[in-house]
């Protein structure tokens, strides 16, 4: 259990800054507590746009991944904020972008892996999972396999 919790807060200053870091947070969540009260609360909008940009999403690649419809889209930016289920979808997302840059070296890399079809994921691109909880674990299980050298 401390393995993971360690696990954890290594993660999360990478998560933060793929959210936008002290772009998009007046106040830097310095925890995972404080980066879950952020979630609860909506993460800014910004936050979204940081995500995009980083790993080159499309509009229409972020409406699938945050199961929102291109009308709410419009509307959180005009808001400039997420809704909490939103907020924590797009963690998942960055999250698993994170991780992926972690286990492949750089985030260009990370990002053509993103998009592109696995066999290993039933023939879809990573980020069309992170959608579901489930289907974020999937992808979490190969980048674990491809880290350990497993063929995946």
């Amino acid at each position: 259990m401390a393995n993971a919790e360690a696990k954890i807060s290594t993660v999360t200053p990478d998560v933060v800054r793929i959210l936008g870091g002290r772009a998009a947070f007046v106040k830097r969540p310095r925890s995972s507590a404080e980066l879950r009260a952020r979630i609860l609360d909506g993460l800014p909008y910004a936050a979204l746009e940081s995500v995009m940009g980083i790993f080159h999403l499309e509009r229409s690649e972020v409406c699938e991944a945050l199961d929102l419809s291109p009308r709410t889209f419009s509307r959180r930016k005009i808001e400039r904020r997420l809704q909490p289920d939103e907020s924590d979808r797009l963690y998942r997302m960055a999250r698993i972008a994170a991780r992926a840059t972690e286990v492949l070296g750089d985030t260009e890399t990370a990002a053509r892996w993103l998009h592109r079809s696995n066999r290993a994921l039933g023939g879809d691109p990573p980020l069309h999972l992170v959608r579901t909880d489930l289907g974020s674990r999937q992808v979490e299980q190969v980048l674990g396999r491809i880290e350990h050298g497993v063929v995946s």
